[in-house]
């Protein structure tokens, strides 16, 4: 086997979702069916100042609504709210931590204002994660995360690929069933 067996089959098993499940779905991605609200009291990226919940973080006239710790039931949130989450919690963050990005997180992120932005953001990140864990080869993937994973500082960084690959799927999956929702409840009201 080549220094390359692992580090190449965890990017075939995210690249093949993202090309086959995810990225094609959001391909064509509206304003309305970004921050279409399906249930009240949605979390969402809002104009500054617009936001209802305790919190909203962001650097530019966009902000993402964000409580810490949720009280109650999860909220329901928008396209818009997840595809920020996944743009800046999972793939921003840890390519500033571990792949040269610059720093990022919830508050310092200008949010996208559209559809498309937002879409532009998330092929970034994921073009930056996925050169970065191609370049840890089977020796970095060994090696421990450190300290910018917190508690999991020692866990090896084949476990926070493995994690990230799951948060990855997981919450484009449920933005393409918000945008399936969308679609089909557009159609039937027509």
């Amino acid at each position: 086997m080549t220094d390359q067996t692992w580090n190449l089959l965890l990017r075939d098993q995210l690249t093949w979702h993202w090309t086959h499940q995810l990225r094609d779905r959001l391909d064509g991605l509206t304003d309305e069916e970004y921050f279409w609200e399906p249930a009240p009291d949605c979390w969402s990226v809002r104009p500054r100042g617009t936001g209802t919940v305790p919190a909203q973080f962001g650097s530019g006239p966009m902000t993402i609504d964000y409580a810490v710790p949720v009280t109650g039931p999860q909220p329901f949130t928008t396209i818009a709210w997840r595809l920020g989450h996944v743009i800046v919690g999972v793939l921003a963050m840890r390519n500033a931590s571990h792949f040269g990005r610059a720093p990022a997180d919830y508050d310092s992120f200008e949010y996208a204002a559209t559809a498309t932005e937002a879409l532009a953001q998330l092929d970034a990140e994921y073009a930056t994660w996925l050169a970065g864990v191609e370049s840890l080869g089977e020796t970095g993937l060994a090696r421990p995360c450190g300290e910018a994973e917190g508690a999991y500082a020692e866990y090896p960084l084949a476990a926070l690929v493995l994690h990230i690959h799951r948060e990855l799927i997981h919450h484009l999956a449920e933005a393409c069933l918000l945008r399936d929702l969308y679609l089909h409840t557009h159609r039937e009201a027509s």
